[in-house]
């Protein structure tokens, strides 16, 4: 029996119109525009990129006035590039892509060389007349990072760096890492800045992209259940997990050069961390975010130098069994120095002086070859101030927790104490699942789709300001001075297992535990 009262005219009416004024997909589609990839011919132009703008153009977020300039070494040509575009994931049975992509051209060129930007800025002329995207500009840097400055100079040369004729923008979206070091990052900040403004500047970070990453907030500033205990007096501490079970795969070489720490904690554990811990920004607005971002990181406690040792834990894995398959140590991997000093697996204790999280812990893991893919934040409360029950009839309760999981099975779990049924008054821990596939079953974005959107339509929030940048680096940089010393030492873990038992050691030496995802 249905016991609402039926909506008289008038209600319904306004209820109509606000549906109508919410904002949908089709509200964010960008102006026209023409998009420059530089990079176009390699792995992640074809993997991600495209395939994502593929599903865009599908779903209808693409304006009529749309083309994809691709610029590399590679000689291609239009048609070749065409084809490439047409070849790549989601273009099948794609009528509107396919009508895209034979507009598509392509240029041919080293970057360091005057000719290839002359070339592009007349490729771009033309576009603006055969396919009306308007002189607006985004350019995205699908290259080397050490090629990024080149190419930064070489769209100015020929101001390329500002709107062509009748445009309103012109943007320039970086691709991670943002230099190897806290040095290096500010060398390549100035050379960005010489060419492009800071808000022409879009630094990308594809976990930004992930809806439970962005689900944060939501949960955080849409329930009023969740923020009031969203501090030191009820959280007990933080961990974040990013476990990985691939190894380096083809990628010794680049590896050898980053390790997990500039690899992971610099920039994916750093943008989670600001998002869980920030405090409540004015407005949902892009600079509103980041400022609070900032804000948190700068609350980070640097450790000083006598405080590595103690407070991180470097290791490498060694041969051994996942999944019943013998898998190789890192250092017989393809491209890496049998020697190798490298860390595929970091662990340490992180510290934030302020009013919010004053003596609460945050532990932070990440590896290679480990159990499984995994990312997760956990926020582990304080426990009950006494329990009346004997302590046989709670063997199985461990600490209220909330998990946000990030991938691969993306969702929110809330952990919580339970009677079991039966006559005896035993209590244990159950979980309350909250899972994206479960109760948005059309799928989710992929992380480049929404990124991609967000810079052609120049929202800002999802994307990285180089003061967040550089106060990353600030907060690694000892760890990075630590390990070029050779502290702490480098442990080891075999294939298949959570880490060395040195991290275990770190989170037990305060009393707690790992949460295995």
């Amino acid at each position: 029996m249905n016991l609402a009262p039926p909506l008289d005219d008038a209600l319904k009416d306004a209820l109509d119109r606000a549906a109508d004024e919410m904002p949908s997909a089709a509200q964010r589609r960008p102006d026209p525009l023409a998009l420059v990839i530089f990079g176009a011919s390699g792995d992640l132009a074809s993997r991600k990129l495209l395939p994502a703008l593929a599903r865009q153009a599908r779903l209808g977020h693409l304006p009529d006035g749309f083309s994809v300039v691709g610029v590399a070494r590679s000689i291609m040509g239009d048609d070749g590039f065409r084809d490439l575009c047409r070849g790549v994931e989601g273009a099948e049975d794609n009528p509107r892509w396919d009508q895209f992509a034979g507009r598509f051209r392509y240029v041919a060129g080293d970057y360091g060389d005057p000719a290839t930007f002359e070339q592009l800025a007349s490729v771009l002329a033309d576009v603006d007349v055969t396919c009306g995207t308007a002189g607006n500009r985004v350019y995205y840097l699908a290259t080397n990072p050490d090629l990024f400055g080149t190419v930064a100079r070489g769209l100015a040369a020929f101001k390329a760096n500002e709107p062509g004729s009748g445009g309103s923008f012109a943007r320039l979206v970086v691709e991670k890492p943002f230099g190897i070091d806290l040095d290096s990052a500010r060398q390549l900040d100035r050379e960005l800045h010489e060419c492009f403004h800071e808000e022409q500047i879009f630094r990308i970070d594809h976990y930004m992209g992930k809806e439970t990453v962005q689900n944060v907030l939501a949960l955080r500033f849409a329930n009023a259940i969740f923020e009031p205990i969203w501090n030191r007096r009820y959280v007990d501490h933080v961990q974040v997990t990013v476990a990985e079970e691939l190894g380096v795969e083809h990628r010794g070489n680049f590896y050898e050069h980053a390790g997990a720490l500039r690899d992971i904690v610099q920039n994916h554990v750093m943008q989670v961390l600001a998002l869980t811990l920030m405090e409540p920004p004015a407005t949902m607005e892009g600079n509103s975010i980041r400022d609070e971002k900032v804000k948190v990181l700068r609350s980070v406690v640097i450790p000083g130098s006598d405080q590595e040792v103690d407070r991180v834990v470097r290791a490498q894995y060694v041969r051994g069994k996942a999944n019943e398959i013998e898998l190789p140590g890192y250092r017989e991997e393809e491209g890496v120095d049998p020697a190798s000093l490298t860390e595929t697996y970091v662990a340490m204790q992180l510290a934030v002086d302020n009013w919010r999280w004053a003596g609460v812990p945050i532990f932070v893991r990440t590896g290679k070859r480990l159990v499984r893919r995994e990312t997760q934040v956990v926020m582990v409360f304080q426990r009950p101030p006494h329990l009346p029950f004997a302590g046989q009839l709670t063997r199985d309760l461990s600490t209220d927790a909330l998990v946000l999981r990030i991938q691969p099975d993306e969702g929110i779990s809330l952990c919580f104490g339970a009677k079991v049924p039966g006559p005896s008054f035993t209590v244990r821990t159950v979980s309350m699942d909250f899972s994206y596939s479960q109760a948005f079953p059309g799928g989710t974005a992929e992380a480049y789709e929404r990124l991609l959107l967000d810079a052609m339509t120049g929202d800002p929030m999802l994307f990285i300001r180089t003061d967040e940048v550089e106060q990353a680096w600030h907060i690694v940089a000892p760890i990075q001075d630590a390990f070029a010393e050779g502290e702490p030492p480098l442990a080891r873990y075999p294939v298949g297992t959570w880490g060395p038992i040195e991290a275990d050691r770190l989170i037990e030496s305060s009393n707690r535990q790992w949460r295995t995802p």
